[in-house]
Parts: structure tokens; C-alpha cells; sequence
């Protein structure tokens, strides 16, 4: 997540305006601060904190902003500021757990631009990308695509094609990833370690915007995608060297409800055995909608345990955000 403290990239780092193929500038001032603010008791507070501090991209006209969702779930205040100083409140208008994707929409006027939104799906590792934080120029990075692959995320997430970038971007939560014409292709989420050839890089794993486009109408109609909602465990689930290690359990949620315990291994769901976190997740979801009893098989200190987990939406857990 962000860091307010003064810092800036090396010269070298920075893109220049007479080096790129669009306008800089507008592109920059279509980046915000964003800081949201979330009560004591909110669920997620005890994994994501109560004050969370990151960015988002301008893509609308009446200055709806484009964010990881992480940042604004559960968010009982958020406050907006461009490069220009102009600090807006916002409210959060939608969070969508499929995509990681979060929606603010400002309540004042943010006087920003807003960012053209192309597509993902036709960059290539080598790539020349940038990657723009809040805070002009010296926010603002050169990088490279290194990877285009699946991710699987503990807490029961997992995308298709995301878009691994580096050299790494320290201020990662909501940074704009545009493409070399300018365009919106990508919403920062992670700083990890990606191996390149051999060799593991730092860099930064981006949700392509590509997935916005199916679900947006139904997020501004209704706060959340027209889909079904993905059947949830409230099981943190971690894949080393070959194996499912269970790293930690939603506080009440249904798997630890079920007698799921942290350093349980997963070896199968539904009968069928398992050995990476993307085919268990699969497996889960297959199963049905949110209630659906999910039949896990787990070791535990040498014995075998089978276990019936009746599953849960997740959005049940969780605070809405309420105008005020």
C-alpha cells in the first residue's frame, strides 16, 4: 500500500513526455490518492487494517474511480485527492470479490481526467508498460511485461491472465498500468517475487481491466457483479513445494465452523485429490452456489480427516458501505 512520505523515482526510471506516445500529463492526473477508513469491528480489519491508504484511476467522465478493492472494502470513509490538491469524499460503490476490482465514486467534482481503457490481452512479455502512482512524474515508472500467467490467491481468489510488471512499483495498491498508446490495461494488486528464466524478480501483478468490462454495468446497478456469487471457506490456503497447507481461518467462518485447523493439509475436495491451489479453488466452485456443503479431505498430525464444509457468500460478512 501507499506511502505518504516524500520520495520519487531515479530520472532514469521515470517516463518523459517527449519519450511517449500520448499525453503524460493528463495521464498522471488521472491517478488519485485514495484513503479509506474502516471501523474497529469490521471484519476484514484484522487482515487489511482499519486505515488503508493506496491509489485509483479516473475512467469515468463524472470522475468514477477504477481501484483495487482491497482498499475500499468495508470502507466507512474514503477521501479522494488529485495532483492538483483538489480532496473529495467518496463512497464505495462497489467491490467485486471475482475480480479483486473496486469502484469510488467521488462526491464532489474531482476536475481530473479520465483514462481511455484498452485491453490486457494483446500485451507480451518484453512489453513496455508504465506504471503511475498519485504524485506526478516522480510516482510515475518505466517497467516491462515479464509475465502473463494464472494466479491463485489465498484467499480464495484466482484469475486467469494477470499481468506481472517489474522492475517494482513500492506504492502498488490502485496504480494505473497503461499501455505504450496511454490506455488503461491494469489495476495494481501485489508486489511479489516472479521468476524470469532462472531467476526471481520483484515486481508487481496487475488485474487486467479486460475483466471490468462483462461486470461493470451490474456493479454500477446493483454493487456487485450480475454473476452468482463464488461459493467461500473462509480457509486461507497456501501452496508450497507441492502441497495445500492451511495458513489461517476466517474467524467464524464456515470452515473453521466445520473443525478446519490452521496447519491442516488439503488433499482433495469432492473426492477428488488436489496439489495446487488453483484446482482446489476450481474444485470448491464447481461444487455450486454459496450453501452448497463442500466435502474436503485433510491430513492432520499423520491421520486423514474428511470433513463437510458448509460454504457461505462472503459478502454476508462483510460491512456496507452506507452514505452518509
Amino acid at each position: 500500500m501507499a506511502d505518504t512520505k516524500p520520495w520519487a523515482f531515479d530520472e532514469s526510471l521515470q517516463p518523459r513526455e517527449e519519450d511517449v506516445g500520448f499525453d503524460l500529463s493528463r495521464a498522471l492526473g488521472a491517478v488519485v490518492l485514495l484513503r479509506a477508513e474502516i471501523p474497529e469491528d469490521a471484519f476484514t480489519g484484522g487482515i487489511l487494517g482499519t486505515e488503508r491508504v493506496g491509489y485509483g484511476a479516473v475512467i469515468g467522465a463524472d470522475g468514477l474511480v477504477l481501484t483495487i478493492g482491497y482498499l475500499i472494502t468495508e470502507a466507512e470513509t474514503i477521501w479522494l485527492t488529485t495532483n492538483a490538491g483538489t480532496v473529495v469524499a467518496g463512497h464505495a460503490r462497489a467491490y467485486d470479490q471475482g475480480t479483486g476490482f473496486g469502484l469510488v465514486q467521488p462526491l464532489g467534482d474531482l476536475r481530473a481526467p479520465a483514462l481511455e481503457r484498452g485491453s490486457a490481452a494483446a500485451l507480451a512479455a518484453g512489453d513496455e508498460v508504465f506504471v503511475l502512482g498519485h504524485g506526478g512524474r516522480a510516482h510515475a515508472l518505466k517497467a516491462r511485461v515479464i509475465a502473463k500467467r494464472e494466479f491463485a490467491g489465498y484467499w480464495e481468489y484466482l484469475i486467469d491472465d494477470a499481468v506481472f510488471t517489474a522492475p517494482a512499483h513500492p506504492q502498488w495498491g490502485g496504480a494505473a498500468l497503461l499501455d505504450a498508446g496511454g490506455r488503461l490495461v491494469g489495476i495494481g494488486s501485489l508486489l511479489l517475487q516472479e521468476a524470469v528464466g532462472e531467476e526471481a524478480e520483484q515486481g508487481n501483478m496487475f488485474v487486467p481491466v479486460d475483466l471490468l468490462e462483462p461486470i461493470l454495468e451490474g456493479l454500477l446497478a446493483h454493487g456487485r457483479a450480475a454473476r452468482a456469487p463464488r461459493p467461500w471457506l473462509g480457509m486461507y490456503t497456501q501452496q508450497a513445494e507441492g502441497r495445500l497447507i492451511v495458513g489461517g481461518l476466517a474467524p467464524g467462518g464456515p470452515a473453521e465452523r466445520a473443525g478446519v485447523r490452521a496447519g491442516d493439509l488439503v488433499l482433495g475436495v469432492a473426492g477428488e485429490r488436489t496439489t495446487s491451489l488453483a484446482d482446489f479453488l476450481r474444485g470448491v466452485w464447481r461444487l455450486g452456489d454459496p450453501g452448497v456443503e463442500v466435502p474436503l479431505m485433510l491430513a492432520r498430525q499423520g491421520d486423514v480427516l474428511r470433513l463437510s464444509v458448509r460454504s457461505a457468500d462472503r459478502n454476508d460478512f462483510l460491512k456496507k458501505p452506507r452514505l452518509h
